[in-house]
């Protein structure tokens, strides 16, 4: 039996990544740009294509695109004009698409993107604008089209075959996608497929050059199956080829269209891939071409906003998060916003970090309510670090009160805290005192085995006092009189 080892291969891995613009109105009609209303609700005479009708170009389309296009370092160009793309299926009025074919509206570009805590750089091909289709709906016995998602514009974003492994193709995805929440150009809610993801995979012999045939994954909705399609299709096509090495390669892997079997981890065939030629691209004569001034486009790239990677930058660097927290609120946005807001009431970017991430999120996660939309005041998060900061309250009755918080959204912790005498840090020294004494006598062999050099029986004794107190005691009040008196032992 052949030995299959995959060492000796290097995957190629390019992505397409199709976001459907944050704009009011459809790319080519006045109609509504919104999900979930009733099926064919939101179609005018123009996305259904009725004889006669002529598509309007939409301004706020083209302006996202500028902005996005600037953002990642692209060359927005000042000439870009549209093409009809011919296909015949159900879900496409027309019987052709409006797309950038031969003069899109971004060329070039990068992305920085984390992988396995190295910094990469992915470059893109180019980005263009075109229109969506509509969404086929299969019932139990018929089958219906909802037009509402035709002509909702799109922005493909069309990357270099520059990954080499699954891991990168998530990372770089991941990066794409928080820029553009970041530029709030699209809310790239996969589950809606407002961002879906193609991916074209082709291995080849390690030291090889050009590139073999690729094979597109398609309909992959989540970064999660992404990574399992890829993995699945490499091991596919490692196999393939190991197990038939005197054949051509472009008949053991033809250009082809596979989906994921998530069941089965495996590819399965659905088609093999169209060429260009098979579209009949040509020049779409219904629509005059996007003419920018370089003027226009500085302007765009002076009032970007701060980006997911500058972000992260001064989240390690400034604020002193570690690499993992500032990661891991970089990565959502609305999150790190909150984490923004929360910082104007407290100056402890660290502790406030693992309070909102771990402590507030933790608590929310069995509901699945986001934390910015739990009702929880992020000013309210910032006051109750401060307050621990300052020693009002100890840790441990700030998690009783974080408790109350998420119970209760919208309520101050201060306002707990009055309402609560049990709250109150113990800071009176003759209160605390006895309890000390007391935990002292009880423990003579912890306190022998601090004095022999034994750390651990010291954080023992301190929580044994902090439990008597219920932890109401303040910290550094019971170490110091603790290490007074056993000092004086």
């Amino acid at each position: 039996m052949t030995q299959i080892s995959y060492e000796d291969w290097e995957p190629i891995i390019g992505l397409e990544i199709h976001a459907q613009l944050k704009t009011r109105s459809k790319i080519f009609s006045r109609s509504r740009n919104r999900f979930g209303d009733e099926p064919n609700t939101n179609i005018s005479t123009v996305d259904t294509a009725q004889p006669g009708t002529l598509p309007v170009l939409n301004k706020e389309a083209v302006q996202k695109a500028m902005r996005f296009g600037c953002a990642i370092g692209a060359e927005v160009a000042t000439f870009s004009s549209f093409d009809r793309k011919s296909y015949f299926y159900p879900d496409n009025p027309r019987n052709f698409q409006i797309t950038q074919f031969y003069h899109p509206i971004i060329i070039g570009g990068e992305i920085r993107a984390d992988v396995e805590g190295k910094s990469k750089v992915f470059q893109l091909h180019h980005a263009h604008l075109e229109d969506d289709a509509g969404m086929l709906k299969h019932f139990s016995d018929f089958a219906g089209v909802d037009y509402n998602r035709a002509g909702v514009p799109l922005l493909e974003i069309v990357s270099e075959p520059c990954m080499h492994s699954p891991k990168e193709a998530t990372a770089y995805a991941k990066a794409l996608k928080a820029i553009m929440e970041y530029l709030d150009i699209s809310d790239c809610n996969m589950e809606e497929g407002s961002l879906r993801i193609d991916t074209n995979v082709s291995v080849r012999k390690r030291g090889e050059k050009g590139l073999r045939n690729k094979v597109e994954i398609k309909n992959l909705n989540s970064f999660n199956f992404m990574e399992i399609g890829i993995e699945a299709e490499i091991r596919r096509q490692v196999r393939e080829y190991t197990l038939r090495p005197d054949e051509d390669p472009n008949l053991v892997i033809p250009n082809s269209t596979v989906r994921l079997d998530v069941d089965k981890q495996e590819t399965i065939l659905m088609r093999s891939k169209e060429a260009a030629k098979d579209y009949r691209y040509f020049p779409e004569p219904d629509l005059p071409p996007i003419v920018l001034t370089k003027e226009e486009i500085e302007e765009v790239r002076r009032d970007l906003p701060e980006m997911p990677h500058d972000r992260f930058l001064r989240y390690t660097d400034e604020l002193k998060l570690s690499e993992y927290n500032a990661s891991l609120l970089v990565a959502d946005k609305r999150l790190s916003d909150f984490f923004e807001n929360a910082l104007k009431e407290c100056n402890h970017p660290t502790a406030l970090c693992n309070w909102i991430t771990v402590e507030f999120v933790g608590r929310l996660k069995d509901s699945g309510i986001h934390l910015p939309d739990s009702g929880i005041s992020s000013e309210h998060i910032g006051i109750l670090v401060k307050l621990i900061d300052k020693k009002t309250i100890t840790g441990r009755i700030a998690k009783e009160i974080a408790d109350i918080m998420v119970q209760n959204p919208g309520k101050d912790p201060q306002e707990i805290i009055k309402e609560n005498p049990n709250f109150q840090a113990l800071h009176d020294v003759s209160q605390i005192e006895p309890i000390v004494d007391q935990v002292l006598s009880q423990n003579m062999q912890s306190v022998e085995d601090f004095k022999n050099g034994k750390d651990k029986a010291f954080n023992f004794l301190v929580g044994q006092i902090m439990k008597e107190t219920k932890g109401k005691a303040s910290p550094d009040i019971v170490k110091e009189m603790l290490q007074k008196k056993i000092e004086s032992l």
